[in-house]
């Protein structure tokens, strides 16, 4: 099957991962994303001629580092903010496959779907960095949605957080302890989404990940995931750790 173009793509990883408030002016998408990161809290162009000067502002009112995120239709934009000192941050892909193929039943015990996510889940996404704020995001998504634990050696050893908007189901927050690691935890995590996603009725199984993350890029296409767009941000210079 063919997979969904750039704009169904962007629209689910929107909805799946919502901000708090969303505003249209003047050009641009407007969002608070409420300490959820980056992904809900930068704003993005409808049109090339949108004034950066608006989402500026709105974003300062709304106490946010000016934060911009750009795909390949925005080069105009883009340009424009790279004249104004804005740097590159996080180039991002976007995966994505058919639930059919990329769908395995996980083991008695190996993959857990649970909403609302346990303390163990919340526990290992803390350690991730992933916090309150972007639990609160999950919290927000609209159903059908649901948390993953992945278990081996008889204990936790990875979390993600799945939701589906319109056929696509997109994988959130994929978090694996550290010492459980290359130990095949990302690969039952996927596979055993797109089996859940199945059950619910998506076609695609759809993540984002910045292209740094070199290891799990590798693992998505082993899978059979392939890049159906990207993006990235630009932010201010001295602002360049924005979590």
């Amino acid at each position: 099957m063919s997979m969904p173009d750039a704009g169904r793509l962007m629209a689910a990883l929107d909805a799946t991962w919502p901000a708090l408030k969303t505003d249209r002016q003047d050009g641009w998408v407007l969002r608070d994303g409420a300490g959820g990161g980056k992904r809900v809290s930068a704003a993005s162009p409808l049109r090339d001629d949108a004034p950066v000067e608006v989402a500026q502002a709105w974003m300062r009112a709304h106490g946010q580092t000016p934060l911009f995120r750009l795909g390949a239709p925005d080069s105009t934009l883009d340009a424009v903010l790279t004249g104004r000192g804005y740097r590159l941050l996080d180039p991002t892909r976007i995966y994505a496959g058919p639930v059919a193929e990329l769908a395995r039943k996980p083991g008695h015990v190996e993959l857990f779907d649970i909403w609302p996510p346990l303390a163990i889940m919340r526990d290992i996404w803390a350690e991730g960095g992933i916090g309150a704020g972007r639990l609160a995001v999950m919290g927000r998504a609209a159903l059908p949605k649901t948390g993953f634990v992945a278990r081996i050696e008889d204990r936790a050893a990875g979390v993600a957080f799945c939701a589906l908007h319109e056929g696509i189901a997109m994988l959130h927050a994929i978090e694996v302890l550290p010492h459980m690691r290359r130990k095949g935890v990302g690969a039952l995590v996927i596979q055993g989404a797109a089996w859940w996603a199945q059950t619910q009725g998506a076609h695609t199984l759809a993540l984002a990940v910045t292209e740094a993350n070199t290891g799990a890029c590798a693992l998505y296409e082993r899978l059979g995931m392939q890049v159906c767009t990207r993006y990235h941000y630009r932010v201010e210079a001295e602002k360049e750790g924005l979590q």
